[in-house]
């Protein structure tokens, strides 16, 4: 098939290109990011554009065969709201219009467990939605903008995947930070730490996609509907505790040593006001430390479990190759935050 991956020069895109170039499949990326020099998206056709703007997507789209919507804006800083849904909503809809015009009919969408937001738990496929984020909120209208695509009919399909946090090699974010933060022997933990923090291993949530839509040797054990979501989580969940356990096993260190929360809440105050008068993103502050080990992210994944998939790399194992990665070439590398610009860049 002819797979035109939107975001494809992004950290995700680059593990489908891994893959699905593997499987023989030729590749095209659009994308307002050029791709890695010698990557294999750099290797495959790439057009230089926004998911806004119909004749950069009617370039990408041409021959095409399915599209693995992957472009989004989902930094949770320095991103106007309005931003979140003129790429995740409007972007969304450009696509599908693209699509039309040439005639493609299947489509893979990664949304995010952040549509549930704060609905009560279990964070099943089936619970409410309530996003308490821009982001979350323009993934969910993302999701309604394909859904009525596919509610046209015509053989339309879509696979809307719903990740948690997204970590392996080459990822520059939260995992990164944690990893970084412990081998300075600067972390310490707030408070016990037993709230829930679900992850997802990147070379996991990749194939587990490929499994969904048919495309291995595995299949899954019932036939997936023209639109139908899952969540995607490894298991067991883990802890702030025993993540950051995990990453101190993995770098030969000690666990890093425990404060009482409070104590956090309290150090965390200048730099919210150096945040406020900067404007700057720095890797402290209360809201910080109340999402890293207060806030419980715990989803579930059963659904996906239930058609047959199981995930290659066990948990403990995905933050053990990415530790390695860390030390071995990763820390000495400049993390580069791309963020979409407010307005559609017009060809």
């Amino acid at each position: 098939m002819k797979i035109l991956i939107t975001g494809g020069s992004g950290f995700i895109g680059s593990y489908f290109h891994r893959d699905l170039t593997a499987l023989g499949h030729e590749l095209v990326t659009v994308d307002l990011i050029d791709p890695t020099p010698g990557s294999l998206a750099a290797q495959s056709s790439f057009v230089k554009g926004d998911i806004r703007d119909p004749k950069a997507l009617d370039r990408a789209m041409a021959g095409v065969d399915m599209v693995v919507n992957l472009a989004a804006a989902h930094h949770d800083f320095g991103i106007a709201d309005e931003t979140y849904y003129s790429v995740n909503e409007y972007g969304s809809q450009m696509v599908c219009e693209a699509m039309d015009r040439a005639g493609v009919k299947e489509l893979i969408f990664y949304s995010t467990v952040a549509v549930y937001g704060d609905a009560p738990t279990p964070h099943e496929e089936t619970a409410p939605t309530a996003p308490n984020s821009p982001y979350g909120g323009s993934k969910l209208k993302g999701e309604g903008v394909f859904k009525r695509w596919v509610e046209q009919g015509d053989g339309r399909n879509a696979l809307i995947i719903r990740p948690t946090v997204t970590f392996g090699i080459d990822n520059f974010a939260n995992m990164y930070s944690l990893i970084k933060q412990i081998n300075s022997g600067k972390y310490f933990r707030f408070g016990p730490g037993t709230n829930i923090k679900s992850l997802s291993y990147v070379e996991n949530i990749v194939h587990a996609t490929l499994f969904l839509r048919g495309m291995l040797d595995e299949k899954p054990s019932r036939a997936i509907e023209s639109f139908e979501i899952f969540n995607y989580i490894d298991k067991p969940d883990l802890t702030s505790t025993e993540i950051s356990n995990v990453v101190s096993a993995c770098l030969g260190k000690k666990p890093a040593p425990a404060m009482p929360y409070a104590v956090g809440m309290l150090l965390g105050l200048p730099f919210d006001v150096m945040i406020k008068l900067t404007g700057k993103n720095l890797p402290i502050s209360t809201a910080r430390v109340k999402k890293m080990f207060k806030t419980e992210t715990k989803f579930e994944a059963d659904k996906l479990l239930g058609v047959g998939y199981q995930p290659k790399v066990p948990l403990k194992e995905g933050i053990d190759r990415m530790v390695k990665w860390y030390m071995e070439r990763g820390k000495n590398e400049n993390a580069q935050w791309h963020q979409p610009p407010a307005e559609p860049v017009m060809s």
